[in-house]
């Protein structure tokens, strides 16, 4: 068959993915163990109490974003195996006293040289939201910048002249009523003798909306699928990383499937990279979709995967600039619940019979249900007959879970109005990029399941807060969401969390096309059920008395040896549903 325009750029997308072969999963001699040390334990079960970690060298602190109380906890960390919490920081009641306005969840801090940034957003989080400042010195509040809606993170740049802030804007729940534009603001720091100075820039995509001047300039196969959104609308900045030398900033776009670059010099946006797609019917890139069979069992499938990383992060090996993504996925189904059948079939999403709702995630054997699946639009049905009995792809798994709203823009790849692949959220995996090449390196396959599998069976793929075997195969898998780097001895290595499974994956990446599996650390307690932590405290916030481990990787954050307060490298990992900080120390193998 002809291929159009469109199928030639999304198979050649594709195809970046297919080239790579996974690593090997044997354990042979390898050069680093990450050894558990100490935890902080918040006592707060399932409230995102430990999100992002930051650590300050100067003060031997770390401090952990305690997201929906909007607050800072600060952990002594001079000892990792017992490491204390030293204050709050309460960024609401400063932006109070200081704003006299209302403040939501903190999202995300950092620190450079005794400067610790704070991002949080407002009470109401399609308002504008802010970056707070404060000495690690002495926990004081210095100043604070109105930036734009919902700032989710924040990092300084390596020589500390700037911090970078992705500015995610997402529409109100349910219908879209308010949609802020995405931004990402550049704040020129100067940070002498602990007095702090900072300019702040604002840069935002509207330059790419149709017909403004740079709407030629954006990809083909960019995902866009925001209702009624504008292109600024419709793009939501999840995570940023930061190049060695300081110069260049990467933007992670998760929805969209892309990374935008910027110029730090010059503070402008140069392009926006789209990420492609994960081909699943080749040989490295099989998954489990099915969440019913009770079985650890992956197969090729004839799904294209979004990458849709969240965490990225960079490093600079043989003199060449690599992002490293944790390919999380994400879907838009919250901001469109509440829209009428035609407001949800005008925007290629679906309604839902039998739940009364908008959606765009879709399990394929729903999409077959008359009684869940009848658009009133012929323009808003999927042609599936490719995956029907008798059809072409008719042994795709009809448990998993897809993009209706992608799929109907991108899954037909011969342009005979039949689908021929199915848009799923997220790569299951973590991905090397070179960038200046707008080209994928590496990817880790179908390594996490397969790795995860081994170690529990049938009770893989499980989600954080309660024990349900093969309870997010359908989904997003073990869900790669945290990630960092570190260098030791000359290797650089990458860690990456699995947000539902749990645990972290250690690979050595310093030959980045031939990136290495090393190690696979989980200390879940599979024989208890964290569903039953029901005992509330005196606020009415559920505590985490039965302890099944540290769960929900969210934020990693590297510590070299030079700079740690065990003298061996730590990784410190803050989880959002046991509420727990736990420390690991990073030992070399002799």
């Amino acid at each position: 068959m002809k291929l159009n325009l469109l199928t030639s750029i999304i198979l050649s997308s594709t195809l970046i993915g297919c080239a790579n072969t996974p690593s090997q999963l044997t354990n042979n001699q390898h050069s680093i163990k990450l050894q558990e040390a100490g935890r902080y334990q918040s006592n707060i079960f399932d409230q995102s109490a430990a999100e992002i970690v930051t650590f300050d060298k100067l003060t031997q602190q770390t401090f952990v974003v305690n997201a929906q109380s909007g607050q800072i906890d600060v952990i002594d960390s001079h000892n990792i195996d017992a490491p204390t919490l030293v204050k709050h920081l309460d960024i609401k009641a400063d932006i109070k006293q200081h704003f006299n306005a209302q403040a939501g969840a903190a999202n995300s801090v950092d620190v450079y040289n005794g400067l610790l940034a704070v991002a949080i957003e407002a009470k109401t989080k399609t308002d504008a939201g802010w970056v707070a400042f404060y000495n690690t010195q002495d926990l004081s509040f210095i100043s604070a910048h109105y930036v734009g809606a919902l700032p989710d993170m924040l990092t300084f740049t390596p020589n500390g002249k700037q911090l970078v802030v992705a500015i995610e804007a997402e529409p109100s729940e349910g219908n879209y009523a308010i949609d802020p534009e995405g931004e990402i603001a550049i704040i020129d720091i100067k940070w002498e003798n602990q007095t702090l100075s900072s300019k702040l820039t604002r840069l935002t995509f509207t330059d790419f909306n149709q017909g403004a001047a740079r709407h030629h300039e954006l990809p083909p196969n960019l995902l866009l699928n925001g209702y009624q959104a504008s292109i600024a609308q419709d793009i939501e900045p999840e995570y940023i990383a930061i190049n060695q030398d300081s110069s260049k900033a990467y933007v992670a776009l998760q929805e969209n499937n892309a990374i935008a670059i910027v110029d730090l010099a010059t503070k402008s946006i140069q392009r926006i990279m789209p990420l492609g797609f994960k081909d699943h019917l080749a040989a490295g890139n099989e998954i489990d979709g099915n969440d019913k069979d009770k079985k650890a069992l992956l197969n090729k499938e004839a799904l294209l995967g979004m990458y849709q990383p969240d965490t990225i992060a960079t490093v600079k090996l043989n003199n060449i600039d690599y992002l490293i993504s944790a390919n999380e996925g994400d879907d838009r189904s919250d901001w469109i619940s509440d829209l009428s059948q035609a407001e949800c079939e005008a925007g290629h999403f679906y309604y839902h019979l039998k739940d009364k709702n908008c959606s765009d995630d879709i399990k394929l054997k729903d999409a077959f249900s008359a009684k869940v699946y009848q658009p009133q639009l012929t323009a808003a049905t999927l042609d599936l007959s490719n995956f029907k009995k008798g059809g072409s792809q008719q042994s795709t798994v009809k448990h998993i879970k897809f993009s209706h709203s992608l799929t109907a823009q991108h899954g037909d790849l011969d342009g005979d109005g039949k689908i021929d692949r199915l848009l799923t959220f997220g790569g299951r995996s973590f991905s090397i990029w070179d960038i200046d090449n707008s080209k994928m390196i590496f990817d880790s396959g179908s390594d996490f399941e397969r790795i995860t599998a081994q170690k529990y069976g049938n009770n893989f793929n499980q989600t954080h807060n309660k024990l349900k075997a093969e309870n997010r195969s359908a989904k997003k898998g073990p869900e790669p969401e945290a990630l960092t780097t570190g260098t030791i001895n000359g290797k650089t290595y990458a860690f990456i969390g699995l947000e539902r499974m749990g645990g972290i994956m250690v690979y050595d990446i310093s030959q980045p096309k031939q990136a290495r599996f090393v190690q696979y650390l989980n200390n879940r307690d599979m024989t208890v059920n964290p569903k039953d932590n029901k005992q509330k405290n005196a606020q009415g916030v559920t505590t985490y008395q039965v302890d099944a481990g540290d769960l929900g990787p969210e934020g990693f954050k590297f510590v070299s040896a030079e700079d740690s307060p065990s003298g061996t490298p730590i990784l410190i990992v803050g989880n959002e549903v046991s509420g727990s900080t736990r420390f690991y120390r990073v030992m070399t193998n002799q």
